[in-house]
C-alpha cells in the first residue's frame, strides 16, 4: 500500500514556503506511488501545492492568542469547528505521517493526528516558538528548529537544530552582481540597497523610507519592496515625493510589491546591503546571499520572535540590529555608509551567514518524515 504524507501549516508565506521546500525534497526521496496531501486554511498558496501535484483540502483557520482580545470570541468557537473538520478529513485521508509548520489552523490537525495514532513531526522557524508549536510539541515525535536558542523550549530527546527549509530555487543559477543591478535598471558601479518589508509589507518602514527618501537616494540606489497590497499607494506617494524633490534622483529608485523566488534571488544578488524585517524566512534567504543586513525587527511580533531572530543572527557578524524605537535617519545612514566602505565587515557578513545557514534543512526534515512514515 502506498504511503500517505500530510502537510499542514497556515497563514503567511513564512509557514507555506518552508512546507513547499520540504515537499520538493519529499518528492525526490519518497518511494514511487507516495501520495501527498495538504490540509489547512484556504489561501492563495493552495496553487503552489496544486502545481506540485499535492492534493489540497481546507479547514477553518483560527488564531491562538496568549492575550485578551475580542477576536477570541470568534476564534475559540472556530477552533472547535476546525477540530471537527480535521477529525472527518483526516479519517478519510488517514496519512502515515503528518508534518506541521505551525501557524493558523495547524493545531487541530496535529491533535487529530495524535487521536488517530498518526506520528507527527513539527518545525519551528523562529527563535521564540509560537503558542501553536509549543502546544503541538506535546503531540510530536520529532521537532526541528531553525535557531540554536530555540532548542531550550523543547524536549532534548526529540529536538534537532536543522535550519530553515528553503525552496530549491535559492540554491542555483545566481547571477553576477553587476548583471542583476542592470536587470533592475540600476548603475552597476553605484551602491545598491535592497529594502524588504515582507509579502504583506510594513506601513511603518515604508513611511520611514518615504520620509527620508531624498537623503537615502543621495547615498545609494534603492529597490524598495513595499508589500503587494501597498503597491498602488506607495507608487502614488513616491510620485508626489519626486514632484517635490525633482526627478534627478528618480532613476535611483525602484518600487516593487512582491517578489517571486527568482526576483528575490536577483535582488539579493544585486544588493550591496539589505534592510529587512527579521522574520525567519527573510533572514535565511538573506543568509544564502551572504550580504550584510540591517535588521529592523517588528516590535509587535508574537513572543518578540523577530527581535530574538535578529539578535541571534547578528551574533554571527552577518547583521546589525536597529530596534524600531531607535530607528532614525542619521543612525541608518551611518550604518549604511560604514558597511559600504568597510570591506572587512562585508567579509565578516559573508563568513557569518555561511556559518549560520544550513542548506540541508529541507532534506533532513524530508528524511525524518519518510522514516516516520515507513515505521508507521
Amino acid at each position: 500500500m502506498n504511503k500517505r504524507i500530510l502537510l499542514t501549516g497556515g497563514g503567511s508565506g513564512g509557514h507555506i514556503y518552508p512546507l513547499i521546500a520540504v515537499a520538493e525534497e519529499l518528492k525526490k526521496l519518497a518511494p514511487e506511488g507516495t501520495e501527498f496531501y495538504y490540509l489547512g486554511p484556504k489561501s492563495p498558496f493552495f496553487e503552489e501545492f496544486k502545481k506540485r501535484n499535492i492534493i489540497t483540502s481546507s479547514i477553518i483557520g483560527s488564531k491562538l492568542r496568549r492575550y485578551c482580545d475580542l477576536a477570541n470570541i470568534i476564534d475559540i468557537p472556530k477552533f472547535f469547528i476546525s477540530l471537527i473538520q480535521a477529525l472527518i478529513k483526516i479519517y478519510f485521508i488517514m496519512p502515515d505521517v503528518v508534518f506541521s509548520k505551525g501557524g493558523t489552523g495547524s493545531l487541530p490537525i496535529v491533535i487529530t493526528a495524535r487521536f488517530y495514532s498518526v506520528p507527527v513531526i513539527i518545525h519551528e522557524s523562529d527563535s521564540a516558538p509560537s503558542l501553536t508549536n509549543r502546544l503541538s510539541a506535546h503531540f510530536a515525535k520529532r521537532i526541528g528548529v531553525s535557531f540554536k536558542k530555540t532548542l531550550r523550549f523543547f524536549p532534548k530527546n526529540k529536538t534537532a537544530l536543522v535550519g530553515n527549509p528553503l525552496r530549491n530555487e535559492f540554491f542555483y543559477d545566481w547571477k553576477e552582481q553587476s548583471k542583476t543591478k542592470i536587470l533592475f535598471g540600476f548603475d552597476p558601479k553605484e551602491p545598491f540597497v535592497l529594502i524588504l518589508t515582507g509579502s504583506q509589507g510594513s506601513t511603518r518602514i515604508n513611511a520611514f523610507i518615504f520620509d527620508h527618501l531624498e537623503e537615502l537616494l543621495k547615498t545609494a540606489q534603492i529597490l524598495h519592496q513595499v508589500g503587494a497590497t501597498n503597491l498602488k499607494e506607495a507608487e502614488a506617494i513616491s510620485n508626489l515625493i519626486f514632484k517635490e524633490i525633482g526627478d534627478n534622483l528618480k532613476n535611483r529608485y525602484r518600487l516593487i510589491g512582491y517578489m517571486n523566488p527568482e526576483e528575490m534571488k536577483n535582488a539579493l544578488s544585486a544588493a550591496d546591503i539589505v534592510i529587512s524585517r527579521a522574520g525567519a524566512g527573510a533572514i535565511y534567504e538573506i543568509a544564502v546571499s551572504g550580504k550584510p543586513v540591517i535588521l529592523i525587527p517588528l516590535s509587535e511580533s508574537a513572543n518578540n520572535h523577530q527581535r530574538e531572530n535578529a539578535y541571534e543572527y547578528s551574533e554571527t557578524g552577518a547583521g546589525i540590529v536597529i530596534e524600531e524605537s531607535n530607528l532614525g535617519i542619521n543612525m541608518l545612514l551611518t550604518e549604511i555608509k560604514n558597511i559600504l566602505k568597510n570591506e572587512e565587515q562585508k567579509t565578516r557578513a559573508k563568513n557569518g551567514s555561511r556559518e549560520f545557514f544550513k542548506p540541508d534543512a529541507a532534506k533532513l526534515l524530508a528524511q525524518e518524515i519518510l522514516i516516520l512514515a515507513k515505521n508507521n
